[in-house]
């Protein structure tokens, strides 16, 4: 993995999520990859209970395979109805052989008697930057308010993003697209509040 530039390995293969990392942290300055783009990456047991502590379980973890900085990143959407699930369990919510769909029609189906004035949610996002040595050097969260609703909406982004209405916008992730994303997403704000401590480790000469 030679660059003249840094290099940041985001450990995740989901190609979606990566893209939308990569466009965030690319203007530092920084070669971007995922796991998909190196050799020989772990399989990392995400066992923690919090989204904090798989993040760090995947950039630790990986880091140290890879002899790498790492940025491990959790995130998953909390419905206040059902007491914060999905949580952590967001990806394999309907199961281990989970899709996209099989988790939309779940939370739907949980959803089903719950009017849309109690179906208020919110994304959570945790990121954590590891050294090769796999030493924790950044960590930053990001919050996105907004509510489920009734039926998917909108063809862009992943996950939950047809059924996640940003109430201020009256539209949900699938359908505002990836710029609104950038702007108002959980992983853009985490990774807004990230950046400064990225900049100052690059600013110190410690990350090569």
């Amino acid at each position: 993995m030679t660059s003249q530039r840094p290099t940041l390995v985001l450990g995740t293969r989901n190609r979606k999520k990566g893209m939308e990392l990569a466009e965030l942290f690319e203007p530092l300055g920084l070669t971007v990859r995922t796991l998909a783009d190196v050799d020989n990456p772990i399989e990392v047991r995400e066992d923690g209970e919090t989204f904090a502590a798989n993040a760090a379980l995947k950039a630790i973890g990986q880091a140290r395979h890879l002899d790498a900085w790492v940025l491990g990143e959790d995130s998953g959407l909390k419905v206040d109805a059902l007491g914060g699930a999905p949580g952590i369990y967001s990806a394999r919510f309907s199961g281990l052989k989970a899709t996209d769909l099989s988790n939309n029609r779940l939370l739907l189906e949980k959803l089903a008697a719950t009017p849309s004035e109690q179906r208020s949610a919110h994304y959570v996002c945790h990121m954590t930057l590891s050294d090769p040595r796999g030493e924790i050097r950044a960590e930053a969260d990001g919050i996105c308010r907004g509510r489920i609703i009734g039926e998917p909406r909108g063809g862009h982004g992943f996950g939950y993003d047809p059924l996640f209405e940003v109430v201020e916008y009256h539209q949900t992730f699938g359908q505002l697209g990836p710029r609104a994303k950038a702007v108002l997403s959980h992983r853009s704000r985490a990774a807004r509040r990230l950046i400064p401590q990225l900049i100052a480790l690059l600013d110190s000469g410690q990350w090569r």
